[in-house]
């Protein structure tokens, strides 16, 4: 099963790193009903959006994790008690589908986490612009690309985490299923957990699909 950050089953690492293939993912990001996701985002803590890739793309971004040369390190996640599995960090400059997607999904999400540091009184403000953000994370140091492509095999699993990198960090990270549940695995449910100030941590799982 892998995880996330195309015309042909055949695409290659080169198609993966077009500009086209990039514009039709960005379009359909930008069609999707933000001020519903926003709305979700702010009642339950997360959204789904269905949509994003196609069936093609999952497959060509899955059939990626051999390719060790855009790839910056990889974790086995048994080694640090992360869990079972293991996952790599892409490196730069990253595919031009992963760095589209990114920059799209950023525009839509960065009034969503304004908001929210408003409402608790924090200061920071994220600019709308994500290449702002990432020149912000650089100066303070944080020159490594974190977008990430997970792999698991029978029996893997993630433990709960919070994924924390640095100063500056983003409230808000998308997770995209390449793989189809029921069909190239069972199992694996996809669980956030929300700590709650003196209340017990209540789970949820959200139904991902491919």
């Amino acid at each position: 099963m892998n995880t996330l950050f195309v015309e042909e089953a055949t695409m290659t690492k080169n198609k993966v790193t077009g500009s086209i293939f990039a514009d039709k993912a960005v379009a359909r990001v930008n069609a999707l009903d933000w001020q519903q996701i926003g709305k979700n985002l702010d009642e339950q803590g997360s959204a789904l959006l269905q949509g994003i890739l196609s069936s093609n793309e999952c497959r060509t971004l899955a059939a990626l994790y051999p390719e060790e040369s855009i790839f910056r390190s990889r974790v086995v996640m048994g080694r640090h008690g992360f869990g079972r599995g293991e996952y790599k960090y892409f490196n730069y400059p990253l595919p031009s589908l992963i760095q589209g997607l990114r920059e799209a999904l950023y525009a839509q999400l960065s009034p969503v986490a304004n908001r929210w540091n408003a409402a608790m009184g924090i200061g920071v403000r994220y600019p709308d612009n994500h290449k702002e953000f990432v020149q912000r994370c650089h100066d303070a140091g944080q020159q490594r690309p974190t977008p990430l492509l997970l792999q698991y095999a029978e029996g893997d699993y993630n433990c709960l985490h919070q994924d924390i990198y640095g100063e500056h960090v983003f409230p808000i990270q998308v997770a995209i299923l390449l793989s189809e549940p029921q069909r190239d695995f069972t199992g694996g449910e996809f669980v956030l957990t929300e700590q709650r100030p003196r209340m017990q941590s209540r789970p949820e799982v959200v139904p991902l699909r491919h």
